[in-house]
């Protein structure tokens, strides 16, 4: 998800990554399903909402269009990760999920997965440093994050070069898809082709994380490494 005031992605109040080392709490986690509504709620904030669905399946098809080994980093409700383990052309897909509640809620809903699909825990700020070069075709980026860490440039100066480092040539990064039509700059400096397409979106009325409504355009950037 992201502000309405900043175009960024998937922010709540508790749910930074330990890389900060600003909190130890851990943040509220529970799976809200009411009146035909599904939600991921962390520390209170509505941090993913099933009407997502089809913008995260076309985010998942374009990240398999770049080659067969792909990662994730956020389960959510695991509708990206389930789409993109039963692409064909998926090898391998591996998904970074901070909390264990996270994915307890996940295999609840999903007691079977695809074989080619791998759950593990870790801090993403750290575990991109340990990530082999040039061992995946694309990663997909929708974790939940606190917004100063969003807003925190040397972090990101110091993160994203790793993450051009571990793309195999031809490899992209699809963060989570924007409801403004900016470019984020988190990202923008570290690639040189940068694909977007736009889809309509229909959220639910209750939804407070879209930017301009419930209804209108989303935007889905794919950056491309040479």
């Amino acid at each position: 998800m992201e502000s309405q005031s900043v175009a960024e992605p998937r922010t709540t109040p508790k749910a930074r990554d330990k890389a900060t080392d600003k909190t130890k709490d851990k943040p509220a986690i529970e799976l809200i399903e009411q009146n035909g509504e599904v939600t991921l709620s962390i520390g209170g904030e509505q941090a993913m909402q099933a009407w997502e669905r089809d913008l995260m399946w076309a985010s998942a098809d374009m990240l398999c269009e770049y080659g067969q080994d792909f990662y994730e980093v956020g389960l959510g409700l695991g509708l990206s990760a389930l789409r993109i383990a039963n692409n064909p052309a998926t090898r391998s897909h591996t998904v970074l999920e901070l909390f264990d509640e996270v994915e307890d809620l996940f295999r609840d809903r999903h007691p079977q997965v695809p074989d080619n699909l791998t759950v593990e825990r870790g801090d993403f700020f750290k575990r991109v440093f340990e990530l082999p070069s040039e061992s995946i075709d694309g990663m997909f980026f929708d974790p939940a994050l606190d917004m100063e860490v969003w807003t925190d440039a040397e972090l990101w100066a110091r993160t994203m070069p790793e993450v051009v480092r571990v793309l195999r040539p031809g490899g992209v990064f699809i963060p989570f898809f924007s409801t403004k039509p900016e470019l984020r700059w988190q990202y923008l400096q570290h690639f040189r082709q940068i694909r977007v397409e736009r889809h309509r979106f229909v959220a639910y009325d209750t939804t407070e994380y879209t930017h301009g409504g419930t209804t209108g355009d989303a935007f889905i950037q794919c950056f491309l490494k040479d």
